[in-house]
């Protein structure tokens, strides 16, 4: 046996080894890795509000702790007012359901010629066996929906704390990263920095006036119609469906739809009719456009981005993917060396050869020449 070989079998044993170890701590480590991911967007969407303040005199702690106090506040406001206002509907729905129940029920007896009465229905249905389990699974469920919502708590603290240092330690964290490069590569890192920046922000500015449109053309719909809180559901529908993706438009159009119920059960088939067209337009002529001009991307490649980060990292990276994509693109595209565009006519989509005559031209000449040799003779 040569003397190398056992030496070599310990050193790969050691390999695999430490290859298993780091990827379970890997997996382990998962949810604090895109959680860490998502404060470092955030704060780079709030990068350009903490560096005015702070180029102003004030301390970039009080100023990233201020930022960060007026979108909590503004938060607070909006989940209070809606709060409030679901829970009145809620109420306004459970007192009107007898007179639901009795139009329903005349309706049925009407069309199919039965003899239905509310008292046998609700006699029923608080008897029947699909209540009961309905009942026993939701009073199993509590305890996961509470330890769900303490989950979803303490990571929406982590990651506003991780955003909050990324913010006010902005300059040291960039200190601290150039410190272990040389100089060329110090400049290009303060860059890539800068372009993140810009591009985070054209990201959230083109997501927020998204958002002012889809708000305002759902609250037209919504005034119209005479459903009430027309211009909180508005809010809500714009936010929601623009800053939660995947899901977030079906959350957005199920409260409206809610709302609308209470006043006329066919006003719900409108708002869903509605918002499924709007939605139509928003995907195919709204988005790419805004998306294009706000990141300069192309919207090919802004839609493949956000299919790209769902499947990699769901909904974050639905909705991370696209300043990123457009962070890399731009970054990339000052390395690219790129020379002058040749002046063919296949540039521009002619398919004629160069300098030389088309196909239809030749076509005709071979024609002509032809009727010219048949009237010689």
């Amino acid at each position: 046996m040569p003397r190398w070989l056992p030496r070599a079998m310990v050193l790969a044993l050691a390999l695999i080894a430490a290859f298993q170890l780091g990827s379970w701590a890997f997996h382990q480590l998962t949810a604090l890795l895109i959680n860490i991911l998502i404060a470092f967007f955030l704060a780079l969407a709030i990068e350009p509000a903490v560096s005015r303040m702070a180029a102003r005199g004030m301390r970039r702690g009080l100023a990233t702790f201020l930022v960060f106090l007026g979108l909590t506040v503004i938060a607070a406001g909006f989940v209070t007012l809606l709060g409030s206002m679901l829970a009145g509907q809620i109420i306004k729905m459970i007192e009107g359901f007898p007179d639901y129940l009795d139009s329903l029920i005349n309706w049925i007896n009407n069309s199919f010629h039965t003899e239905l009465k509310r008292v046998d229905v609700q006699e029923g249905l608080l008897h029947s066996d699909w209540l009961r389990k309905y009942a026993q699974n939701s009073a199993a469920g509590v305890l996961d929906v509470s330890a769900q919502v303490l989950g979803g708590l303490f990571q929406l603290l982590t990651i506003g704390l991780f955003s909050f240092y990324f913010a006010a330690d902005g300059p040291r964290l960039r200190r601290a990263l150039c410190s272990v490069l040389p100089p060329a590569r110090q400049a290009e890192v303060l860059r890539a920095w800068e372009i993140a920046v810009d591009k985070t922000g054209g990201y959230l500015y083109s997501r927020g006036l998204m958002a002012l449109i889809s708000g305002v053309a759902h609250y037209i719909l919504l005034e119209s119609l005479g459903v009430p809180y027309a211009p909180v559901l508005g809010v809500w529908v714009g936010l929601v469906s623009q800053f939660i993706p995947t899901i977030g438009t079906y959350l957005a159009g199920a409260l409206p739809m809610l709302i609308a119920f209470t006043v006329n059960p066919w006003y719900a088939v409108w708002v869903l009719a509605f918002v499924v067209v709007y939605q139509q337009f928003e995907n195919y002529m709204l988005q790419p456009k805004l998306t294009a001009k706000t990141v300069d991307i192309h919207p090919a490649v802004a839609f493949g981005s956000v299919i790209a980060g769902t499947a990699l990292l769901g909904a974050v990276g639905a909705l991370i993917a696209i300043p990123a994509v457009a962070t890399l693109q731009a970054f990339l595209g000052a390395y690219v060396k790129r020379y002058a565009v040749t002046d063919d006519p296949r540039v521009h989509g002619h398919r004629g050869r160069p300098g030389g005559p088309g196909t239809l031209t030749r076509v005709r000449r071979l024609w002509s020449g032809r009727s010219g040799a048949q009237e010689r003779p």
